[in-house]
């Protein structure tokens, strides 16, 4: 489905950039094969299919874009296949330069998390329709503690208000451009997603929180893999 007139071009961005060293493989974990196709591939169909993105453009670790354009060439969403940064902020940066100023509702969702339901992409693009940045996230069932630097036990934050950030994160473009222009200007700017750069750099923006999905996990260790084929084995039985 294309975008109406009124309607920004709603476009899903793959961040395929990082290398998995925590997997403890020869490749990025991005390119694993898991029940007949790479991770990257799974990913990637879950923004593809969707009827509501009208465009994909990959982001991906240097030295293995052949391997990614060559996957990408059987999806004809995809407009672009490019080389990440050596962090996730250099990798969102290298999307929206490539957008440009098009006005547009952009969704970032990680490569390692290759479970993507649709509902999770329908309620992402829904919330932009309300909020200019959206972010996925499912409540903690386990009780967090924060550590001091020594090991030992500083607050136990209340469960309750807590959540576990997933992707996609979505955004109106312009909106995310004006957040990490405003973050150049620190010079002790560290980000590890693109909400908590909206929420830190423009505090009167909103970020609206939509339920994410306990399947939505994101490969980091090797149990990541062994669960992640067995929940696609479960799908497919049914």
């Amino acid at each position: 489905m294309d975008a109406s007139p009124t309607t920004p071009r709603r476009v899903g961005v793959l961040l395929a950039g990082g290398v998995g060293a925590r997997v403890g493989l020869d490749r990025p974990k991005q390119l694993v094969e898991l029940h007949g196709r790479t991770i990257l591939e799974h990913s990637l169909r879950g923004l593809h299919d969707h009827d509501l993105i009208d465009e994909v453009v990959v982001v991906m670790a240097p030295g293995h874009l052949d391997v990614a354009r060559s996957v990408a060439a059987a999806y004809d969403k995809v407009t672009a296949v490019l080389p990440g940064g050596s962090t996730r902020t250099q990798s969102t940066l290298a999307a929206l330069a490539h957008l440009g100023e098009a006005d547009c509702h952009v969704l970032f969702h990680d490569a390692a998390r290759p479970l993507l339901p649709r509902r999770v992409v329908t309620d992402c693009l829904t919330a932009l329709g309300t909020y200019a940045a959206v972010a996925t996230a499912v409540p903690s069932t386990d009780t967090l503690l924060e550590v001091g630097p020594e090991r030992t036990l500083r607050s136990v934050p209340p469960r309750d208000s807590l959540q576990r950030a997933q992707t996609p994160q979505g955004f109106h473009a312009e909106v995310l451009r004006r957040a990490y222009e405003v973050a150049a200007g620190d010079p002790g700017f560290v980000a590890t997603d693109d909400c908590s750069v909206v929420h830190r750099y423009l505090p009167d923006v909103p970020v609206a929180v939509v339920a994410g999905d306990e399947r939505t996990l994101k490969v980091t260790t090797k149990l990541d893999l062994v669960l992640v084929e067995a929940l696609m084995r479960l799908d497919e039985e049914g």
